[in-house]
């Protein structure tokens, strides 16, 4: 059974970093691309930034270029998404998700249905 765990998040001051870990369970997470996500309440999940099985491509929507950063940790099986220079803007629910099927790349990377594992996500919350 595949299982994501999310932790890191936490409240921070605008223009901090926080560290997000995903935690993967019942697969190898080097063998999947992988994406994080960010959810506020009454809004749709808003792509954050996804990397590709073999760590060679990663992408990133306008609003985070720049100051968040994906990449994981095949031996511990993790993967992380480092964010800095926070702002308010950046409050949500974070959450990281993985495809069903290994060595495959989403087309899509920012579509929602590329992706059919998800974690219960971390809140982060970054005050102004």
């Amino acid at each position: 059974q595949v299982r994501f765990v999310e932790s890191g998040g936490g409240l921070v001051q605008a223009g901090g970093s926080l560290r997000l870990t995903c935690t993967a369970s019942g697969r190898t997470v080097s063998n999947y691309a992988m994406a994080w996500f960010r959810q506020v309440p009454g809004k749709d999940k808003e792509f954050v930034a996804a990397i590709n099985w073999s760590n060679t491509f990663t992408w990133y929507p306008d609003s985070v270029k720049g100051r968040f950063t994906i990449s994981r940790d095949n031996a511990k099986n993790q993967v992380y998404l480092q964010m800095n220079n926070l702002r308010p803007e950046d409050t949500a629910v974070y959450s990281c998700a993985g495809p069903s099927r290994s060595y495959y790349t989403p087309s899509r990377q920012k579509d929602v249905e590329e992706y059919e594992y998800w974690g219960q996500g971390t809140q982060v919350t970054v005050s102004s």
